[in-house]
């Protein structure tokens, strides 16, 4: 089986920093960038695969928009407050 090698365009550290409300506005906006590609990813692959597991692939790619709904809900707050 082919390696599929998994790269990011955007630079991003796993190391932990202070967290202050600047840090979780930006980590909240790189997830919610990083979600939606991998979302269209997913969405894009439905094609490749048997229409049981595209079904389940359609199922997870809602999932993770539902949560990026919230995520993008907690930024605008954030933004306002």
């Amino acid at each position: 089986m082919e390696e599929n090698r998994h790269h990011h365009h955007e630079e991003h550290h796993h190391h932990h920093e202070e967290m202050t409300k600047e840090n979780v506005l930006k980590l909240l906006q790189y997830m919610l960038d990083h979600n939606r590609h991998h979302t269209e990813e997913l969405q894009d692959a439905t094609s490749l695969v048997s229409e049981e597991a595209a079904e389940l692939i359609h199922e997870a790619a809602a999932a993770y928009e539902e949560g990026n709904a919230k995520l993008e809900e907690a930024l605008h707050k954030m933004e306002e407050e």
